[in-house]
């Protein structure tokens, strides 16, 4: 009989060849990563927060109205905070150029500003004005301010700063009788200043009403610009807000004139591309140049907490929130003599403003730049 080889059960071990180990493959962790990323980018802000807070404590301490002995700060009472009170200012653009000694005032606005609305209304005053005010000398409305400066000088308890805030002081409260309204500060900022600011801003777009042509060789203004729409740097867009006329004999042909009224309309129309601009993404990273710019060449009696207040309530107002009102009127050689009707429509605007609950959002022009008409003789 035969024996057959029994196979072997299917429990019975059997020796296997040893395995290779299988290498560990390294797998790209991008949630590790993405949160490494937004951790440089938050640290990264907080540092850039951190130099901006410095930058911008060292200059608004340039800025701002400074306590009595300058020490301390000025604290402002809950119900007067710009977050809560409508507020009323006077802008000065100060002629201080050293080639000409000049200290008149040729930008001269009052704003006012509504915390509830998130509006304001801006009137600009032409600059050779006939304000025609009892108990005041007679000037053009730019000399005011060089007026009471030099006043001041012969004060014999002012000395040194107390000058200019004697001639701000003033003028702000010559405004104010004017207009009909309680104003609460003044900023003057001079020429220098806002050359700065567009520049630090990269420029600002407008739309340049006709050809200027005009160049003075004892102050180094150079101004030419054609028609059009087109982006301005510092100089040119300070030439575009000032120019008046152009001159003959110096070798190019002479482009029209310009009238106060059309230089009110293109404050505004600067004015209102700052805003803009101010909005833009891309002016984060020049806020330092901007705040540099202010704080080197601007002048305020408005304590720092509510400078603060005021950044905080209207930095992201946008520009259609705000009513520009150009004063209008008649030149008659030396003076400007306002039209009754568009200067009673400027007071009313800036009266309704300050009404604590605001005009209505509905009332805000479409256009940034009010119309105004105006003759000649």
């Amino acid at each position: 009989m035969s024996q057959d080889t029994p196979l072997p059960s299917r429990g019975t071990n059997r020796v296997s060849p040893p395995k290779k180990p299988i290498p560990k493959k390294n797998k790209f962790r991008w949630g590790r990563f993405i949160f490494l990323i937004v951790s440089l980018f938050i640290v990264a802000l907080i540092c850039y927060a951190g130099y901006l807070y410095i930058i911008g404590n060292k200059n608004l301490d340039k800025i701002a109205q400074k306590p009595e002995g300058g020490k301390g700060s000025i604290s402002i009472p809950k119900e007067d905070r710009a977050q809560v009170k409508p507020i009323a200012l006077v802008l000065l653009g100060l002629d201080t150029r050293s080639e000409t000694g000049s200290m008149n005032t040729d930008v001269m606005m009052v704003a006012a500003f509504n915390p509830k609305t998130k509006t304001a209304t801006v009137v600009s005053i032409p600059r050779d004005s006939d304000l025609n005010m009892e108990g005041y000398k007679r000037h053009k409305a730019n000399g005011y301010y060089a007026a009471f400066n030099s006043f001041g000088r012969n004060e014999e308890d002012l000395e040194g700063e107390q000058v200019p805030a004697y001639a701000r002081d003033e003028t702000r409260k010559m405004l104010a009788k004017f207009f009909g309204i309680s104003i609460n500060y003044t900023a003057v900022i001079d020429f220098q200043g806002f050359v700065d600011v567009v520049n630090a801003l990269d420029g600002v777009t407008v739309t340049v009403d006709k050809d200027m042509r005009y160049v003075d060789t004892v102050d180094d203004t150079d101004i030419n610009l054609k028609k059009g729409e087109q982006k301005l740097n510092g100089e040119q867009a300070l030439g575009f807000v000032r120019y008046r006329k152009s001159n003959h004999n110096k070798g190019f042909e002479p482009t029209a004139e310009s009238s106060d009224f059309e230089r009110n309309e293109r404050q505004s129309q600067v004015l209102g591309a700052i805003t803009d601009r101010l909005k833009s993404f891309g002016t984060i990273g020049k806020v330092d140049d901007i705040l540099n710019a202010m704080g080197d060449n601007m002048r305020t009696d408005i304590p720092k907490a509510q400078i603060e207040n005021m950044i905080k309530t209207y930095f992201g107002i946008n520009r259609s929130d705000i009513r520009f009102i150009p004063l209008a009127g008649t030149w008659k050689s030396p003076y400007v003599y306002l039209d009754e009707e568009k200067l009673q429509e400027a007071k009313t605007a800036l009266a309704e403003e300050l009404i604590p609950e605001g005009r209505p959002v509905s009332d805000v022009s479409s256009s940034p730049n009010a119309s105004s008409s105006a003759t000649s003789e």
